[in-house]
């Protein structure tokens, strides 16, 4: 009788244990994830992993210049999901992002631009401009990082070399490049100079000297990625980079 009791007791536990476990499975807290991916890289070849898992765009995991695909996933309540962007040659990883049940929608779209040494978390298109016009718009990709300002953009005074005003950019940050200002092409020699100023007024965003980048300047569309950089122990900002060369 005692033997019977106990299996019957065994029996019982089990039974409750796999209910348990059952009702855990089906009780998980998910939702469906999905993630737009517009991104561009030149020169280097580039992999996007999905926790790990390389992601196949066209049958492909790696992919250079124009890179575009939509990732759809489930996502479960508390867990981490980790999309990352590698170097496919160096193995190296340029960056991470963590998608998580809770802000999913942060990343419902995703942009970036690779170039070598720079990495922005944004989509460049280049703006259409008129023959013999130029065009400029600006991103500050690394705003702050040795001025040690914490202003998230910057006022920028597009000028000639007599001073005379070509364009105004009231808001240069980090994330997104500006709209395109535009003014009738001049010469094919003489630089145009960006001077830059805490926005809204006419002080400079950082310290209490004039911030003046020199800029090249050609017909069409100009589009300058300027950094903070150090020089001689200072410094100071230039704008080297341009997009559109690569578009």
């Amino acid at each position: 009788m005692n033997r019977i009791f106990a299996l019957l007791l065994l029996f019982t536990v089990l039974l409750s244990c796999t209910d348990s476990n059952t009702m855990e499975l089906y009780d998980k807290v998910q939702k469906p994830g999905e993630v737009n991916i517009k991104g561009f890289s030149k020169p280097d070849v580039l992999q996007l992993r999905l926790n790990g898992a390389p992601v196949s765009i066209e049958g492909k995991t790696s992919y250079t210049n124009k890179i575009e695909t939509q990732l759809q996933f489930v996502l479960d309540q508390g867990e981490n999901n980790k999309l990352s962007v590698y170097n496919n040659e160096t193995g190296t990883e340029i960056a991470k992002y963590n998608i998580t049940y809770d802000n999913i929608n942060d990343f419902k779209n995703l942009y970036f631009f690779n170039l070598p040494g720079i990495y922005l978390q944004t989509y460049a298109v280049k703006p259409q401009v008129n023959l013999g016009k130029v065009g400029f718009e600006f991103i500050f990709s690394n705003l702050g990082e040795f001025s040690g300002t914490i202003l998230k953009d910057v006022k920028g005074v597009l000028k000639r070399e007599n001073g005379v005003v070509l364009a105004e950019f009231d808001n240069i940050g980090k994330d997104n490049f500006t709209a395109v200002k535009i003014y009738s092409f001049f010469s094919s020699t003489a630089p145009v100079y960006l001077e830059l100023y805490k926005p809204g007024t006419t002080e400079p965003y950082s310290g209490s000297k004039m911030i003046q980048v020199k800029l090249k300047q050609h017909t069409g569309a100009n589009m300058i990625v300027l950094q903070e950089k150090i020089e001689n122990g200072e410094w100071v900002v230039k704008g080297d980079i341009d997009i559109a060369e690569y578009l």
